[in-house]
């Protein structure tokens, strides 16, 4: 996976950790890491032996959010953001991503920052984390999936207060409205985000991807068609070695060892 000139690459075991990695720029996404984050998030999809991806950032501040000045006229003229066939980090474009993302943010993170969080299964943010979906300000509107998102997660009269005003929310009311799952003092962010990770990658992968499955069917098709999809998800599980591990690491006390298979 990369070598990438706007990220790093930290592989753990079954994790990789991304890291945003333009911190004089405030982490903000030009076209090229906007392109490599789309490579970045496809080899991990790819790759049989990775089973979650933590997202994180270096330097003050996880982003600025788009740089305007290039993405702006880029996203004009209908050029595509991403690379054709990759895998779309904010989760909207085909091919989509079925394996888990926890994100852990610091600083400010603004728009395309507040979509990416919202693309992730798992968000944990800094005390004093700064949210700002801020577009109505500059005379457009998000187009990285805030529109669809915010009122799934916060329903629909927070999502209207931070979407139709563009103002800025801490890590408090982030977590009030569930923007994020937990907060934390910023030296222990990235231990923590990790941990998490971590324990999402020790579960059995075919049954970690499948659950999440469920639920973002239930999500964005209905209760209905999740329902009518269930058995057969469940049932595709019970004859996998995975299945097996699990009942015996039960009955023989031990850890699982699974092997996604």
């Amino acid at each position: 996976m990369g070598p990438f000139e706007t990220l790093t690459i930290d592989i753990q075991d079954h994790l990789v950790v991304v890291g945003l990695n333009r911190p004089d720029k405030m982490n903000a996404f030009s076209l090229q890491m906007l392109k490599e984050l789309s490579e970045a998030y496809t080899a991990y999809e790819a790759d049989p032996h990775l089973r979650c991806l933590l997202l994180t950032a270096h330097g003050d501040h996880f982003t600025a959010g788009l740089d305007l000045a290039e993405v702006g006229p880029a996203v004009a003229k209908g050029q595509d953001l991403f690379p054709p066939g990759g895998v779309d980090p904010l989760d909207l474009m085909d091919p989509r991503r079925t394996k888990p993302v926890v994100i852990a943010v610091h600083g400010w993170c603004m728009t395309i920052g507040v979509e990416l969080c919202l693309a992730c299964d798992i968000r944990v943010a800094a005390v004093g984390t700064r949210f700002k979906q801020m577009e109505v300000q500059r005379g457009i509107m998000p187009f990285g999936g805030g529109t669809l998102r915010w009122p799934a997660v916060a329903g629909w009269g927070d999502a209207m207060r931070w979407l139709l005003t563009g103002d800025e929310l801490d890590a408090v009311e982030a977590h009030r409205i569930g923007l994020v799952q937990e907060v934390v003092e910023g030296e222990l962010l990235f231990e923590r985000a990790l941990w998490i990770a971590q324990r999402v990658a020790a579960q059995a992968p075919l049954a970690v991807q499948a659950t999440r499955a469920s639920a973002k069917l239930a999500v964005e098709q209905g209760h209905s068609v999740a329902k009518a999809a269930l058995m057969d998800q469940a049932r595709g599980l019970f004859g996998t070695a995975d299945a097996h591990e699990g009942v015996m690491s039960f009955l023989e006390r031990r850890p699982a060892k699974f092997e996604g298979r």
